[in-house]
This record gives structure tokens, C-alpha cells and sequence, in this order.
């Protein structure tokens, strides 16, 4: 048996995880999903996923651990609480916020600017409804000042625009932190890069959200758990708000396997998601704000310190915090 296989691996990310494989490592590789690739034991003692994969509660006694190529560890926490000790659960340290700080603002600007009907309308070259808007000046709202929020509100500054903080801890002398209730009827542009816990599921749905400014643009690259798509399909139809960008969805592992396998699925999530997505004032990415070469590369490195020190030690060099297990 190889000691380690990595599901959901891409061609670039299979590419750098290969580079950093010491020849004393076996591993296999597949870029789909656990539950698209039809296994029914697992192919090694140590799997890697990514955030779509569905551990199968009957691999856990055959595992000695699963790692996450992921810096968010919320999907992991109830394989780890099912398993007990006997399984090491592990994840990695920061690699990719400023990638995902750029994503996020990335898809804020190209909805102020009206890119994707820009796109559309370029083979009549007309400029009928075109009319975006500038970042200078505007109101940035991040929610969830963390690693990747900072990194937002950094950028946001940069820009030109008035920025404010929604978080919980404060840890930030330079950002100018507000409640979610002051901010939300101030912000041209809200961003959601909360990590996800029990508490936020649903943050953004359609009762909140009808707090902010009408015309306001909304992101979320954290988890689409926190902002469901039926809510934010309402929000758009009824023009409250004048933008969506996602890179993360609710029912994500859902979402992915319809879109790649062509089957229909019958979750409202789902099925709200793809409405979405035809949609000329809504961009959707397919969780793809990490994926720089940047990113990829210390993702890669980060992984393979994993299985090195897993393999010598029995235990990650970054698990999972005990008091989440």
C-alpha cells in the first residue's frame, strides 16, 4: 500500500506537490472528490483532502490520518470527534491570504465596474448600462478581521476607500472597527471573510443583509455556509443588492459534483447557486481565490512537512486544536 493518496488535487497542485515528494514517499493523486471517485476502502493509511471530499464514517477505523490541504479546519473538526485519539487530524498554517485578499477584491471591483455585462456587451460594442462605479472613496465593510481580512482591508486602504472591521477580537490597532449593525447601512462593498463556527452559519441571510445600504455589492470567499444561496438569490432578484461575487457556496460538495458530473441535483442550495450563476450582475469562482503560484507552492511544501512528520513522528507538526476535537 502507498503511504499517502491526495484527493481533490489538480493538475497544477499534483505538479508542486510532486516536486516536494522526497523519493522515500509513495503517494497517489486523483482531482476528484472521495465520493466521485468511487472508492470503497481507503487506497492509503494517510488521505489528503481538500474542503468537498465526504470521509465515509466506515474508513475512519482504517485511517491513521487525514490531512487537510486547507488553513480551515471546521470540516475536519466531526471526523475528528468521531474517531477519538486514534485518528491524527491535521491541516495547514497560513499559505494563502493575500491570494484570497486579492480574489475578494478582485471580484468587488469587477462588479463596481459592471465587468461581466462589459464582456457580454463587447460584440455590439455597446456601452448602454455600463455605468460602474469607483472604489475611491467608497465604503468597504470586511467582516471577519482576521489573516485574510486583514489582508482585505490592507488592500481596501490602498485603494482609496473608507474601510471598516467587523470582528469579535480587535487585535488590529490600524482598522477602524465598527458593529455589524452601524456598518452594514454604511457599505457600498461588504466582504465576508469570517472563519466559519456554529454561531455564523447563515450570518448573511436575507434579514440581515436588508440592513445594508440598497446597492450594495456583497462577497463572501470565507465559507458559503455563512451566506446561503437562496437568501442571497432573493437579495439580487429584488435588487437590494446590485452584485454578488462567490467563491464559496453552501452545499459545496453538492454544487461541485453536479456541475462536473452534469446530474441535477434537487438541493435548494444547489439549485439556487445555478440561478445565480445566470445571472449578469452575479460572479461566481469555482473556490479558486487561493490558487496562485504563490499559494500552490507553499501549499504544496506545507503538505509535505505534513506527511514527513507525521511518518517519523505518528503525530502532524500542525493538528487540529485539541479543544475542537
Amino acid at each position: 500500500m502507498i503511504d499517502v493518496f491526495f484527493y481533490e488535487a489538480f493538475q497544477e497542485e499534483a505538479e508542486m506537490i510532486k516536486r516536494f515528494l522526497p523519493e522515500n514517499i509513495t503517494a497517489g493523486f486523483d482531482w476528484q472528490t472521495i465520493q466521485e471517485s468511487k472508492h470503497n476502502t481507503p487506497p492509503a493509511r494517510i488521505i489528503s483532502i481538500r474542503t468537498q471530499s465526504i470521509v465515509p464514517v466506515s474508513w475512519l477505523p482504517k485511517l491513521s490520518a487525514i490531512l487537510s490541504r486547507s488553513t480551515g479546519y471546521d470540516h475536519l473538526i466531526p471526523l475528528a470527534q468521531k474517531a477519538g485519539s486514534s485518528l491524527q487530524v491535521g491541516y495547514l498554517p497560513l499559505y494563502c491570504n493575500r491570494s484570497v485578499a486579492e480574489q475578494a477584491i478582485l471580484l468587488a471591483l469587477a462588479l463596481l465596474r459592471k465587468l461581466p455585462q462589459q464582456l457580454q456587451q463587447f460584440p455590439q460594442f455597446n456601452r448602454d448600462g455600463l455605468t460602474g462605479r469607483e472604489c475611491a472613496g467608497k465604503t468597504l465593510l470586511v467582516v471577519g478581521v482576521g489573516n485574510i481580512g486583514y489582508e482585505v482591508v490592507k488592500i481596501g486602504i490602498g485603494l482609496g476607500m473608507q474601510v471598516l472591521g467587523v470582528d469579535i477580537v480587535k487585535k488590529h490597532s490600524d482598522v477602524n472597527y465598527v458593529n455589524i449593525e452601524e456598518g452594514l447601512p454604511k457599505a457600498d462593498v461588504i466582504i465576508c471573510a469570517m472563519n466559519l463556527t456554529p454561531e455564523n452559519h447563515n450570518y448573511f441571510n436575507a434579514d440581515r443583509l436588508h440592513q445594508a445600504k440598497p446597492g450594495a455589492i456583497f462577497v463572501n470567499i470565507a465559507r458559503g455556509e455563512q451566506s446561503p444561496s437562496t437568501e442571497l438569490l432573493k437579495l439580487i432578484q429584488e435588487g437590494h443588492l446590485s452584485g454578488v461575487g462567490l467563491d464559496v457556496y453552501n452545499a459545496e460538495s453538492e454544487l461541485a459534483v453536479a456541475l462536473r458530473s452534469g446530474n441535477p441535483s434537487q438541493n435548494d442550495e444547489v439549485q439556487a447557486t445555478l440561478a445565480l450563476s445566470k445571472l449578469p450582475n452575479v460572479i461566481l469562482t469555482p473556490h479558486n481565490a487561493f490558487n496562485t503560484y504563490e499559494s500552490v507552492e507553499r501549499k504544496a511544501a506545507q503538505s509535505i512537512t505534513q506527511i514527513q512528520h507525521f511518518l517519523e513522528s505518528g503525530k502532524f507538526l500542525w493538528p487540529i486544536p485539541v479543544d475542537d476535537r
